[in-house]
């Protein structure tokens, strides 16, 4: 019950921001917006407000903004099968269709843009929370080569055999490099410094030699700003270097997962600590954020490839065209996830 419990959880913080930002977008460049829903399939909960029908639906892995001009829908709108929509006046000044170019772009690429920006959000959270290690030394252990030299909580570490200490990696690094020889510490304390002569023990468990000293941490909101931005970057990288893996062969349609797999790695990190699920929530937030970007029908990437088309030779392709390539998009788009969704379970149960 735990597991999904925080994996409709983390599909609700994947979609909602996602389906949240083609609606400000919509109501920014004044879109009409004739659906707003969390999830697909039946309506369990809906409100009509003014001209927007408001909507949670049965199943937890979708979402959508459905604005009037789209592109072609069945007629069931009062059920919302989560498909398109009608264009019941191609006039209507207010249909995304009759939107400049670059509005379209804008409101098709939001969706993207705020899933970026939640992993930003979450990942901000947790270095701040987690705090940033400092040169400060936060603990001694009693009876340590640390303790028995002297050191004590609160003193900041300049430098080590003269070597200055400008993070604290440098310290496990020096000392690794004395090989077990005896390391002079300058210390500073109470505004001033003094020098402390530390014997490292090596710990073979650890393979490694250690003196008793732990860092304090500094939980700066600005630092956990920039560090937001810094690991934001290096998700991206981390994708980037997925997908070219995928398009090189050098991973295949096992390595890939739906939302079993998703659940599946839900109840593994969950059970290992909530930063390591927040990690991964912000993980899968970068990645549906480049692929709902990809340049393929049905999704918002593609969509754009087609306004642009029509913007640069100034004949935009049929409402009709589109409508059929991006039907063919979704069919593949299902195609891929069901076989996607097998392999989950093949990978689960095998």
């Amino acid at each position: 019950m735990r597991t999904a419990i925080l994996a409709v959880l983390m599909f609700l913080l994947m979609i909602f921001p996602h389906e949240l930002g083609h609606f400000i977008a919509a109501k920014k460049f004044g879109v009409k917006v004739n659906e707003f829903a969390f999830g697909m399939g039946p309506a369990i909960w809906k409100k009509q407000k003014g001209e927007t029908l408001y909507a949670i639906r049965l199943f937890p892995i979708g979402g959508y903004c459905a604005m009037e001009g789209e592109d072609g829908q069945n007629e069931d709108e009062e059920e919302g099968t989560g498909t398109d929509i009608e264009v019941k006046d191609p006039d209507d000044p207010r249909s995304f269709n009759n939107k400049k170019p670059w509005q379209k772009i804008i409101i098709l690429a939001a969706g993207s843009v705020m899933n970026v920006f939640t992993a930003f959000i979450v990942l901000t959270i947790m270095t701040t929370v987690l705090g940033f290690a400092t040169t400060t030394i936060g603990s001694v252990t009693q009876g340590s080569p640390a303790d028995l030299a002297g050191i004590q909580p609160g003193d900041k570490i300049v430098s080590i055999d003269d070597k200055a200490v400008n993070a604290w990696s440098d310290v496990g690094t020096f000392i690794q490099e004395a090989e077990g020889d005896a390391v002079t510490f300058e210390v500073e304390r109470n505004g001033s410094t003094q020098d402390l002569t530390v014997s490292p023990q090596f710990v073979e468990d650890e393979n490694r030699y250690v003196i008793g000293i732990t860092y304090k941490g500094s939980h700066s909101i600005i630092r956990g700003i920039g560090q937001g931005f810094v690991q934001t970057g290096k998700m991206f990288g981390i994708m980037i270097d997925s997908f070219r893996m995928l398009f090189s062969g050098e991973a295949g349609i096992r390595d890939l997962s739906g939302p079993v797999g998703i659940v599946q790695m839900v109840g593994e990190t969950s059970s290992i600590g909530w930063w390591y699920y927040m990690f991964l929530l912000a993980l899968i937030c970068v990645n549906l954020a480049m692929i709902n970007m990809l340049p393929l029908p049905a999704l918002d990437g593609g969509r754009i490839i087609f306004v642009l088309y029509g913007w640069i030779t100034g004949k935009p392709v049929s409402a009709k065209v589109e409508g059929i390539v991006h039907t063919i998009g979704i069919i593949l788009l299902l195609g891929l996830a069901a076989v996607v969704t097998m392999s989950d379970i093949g990978r689960i149960i095998g």
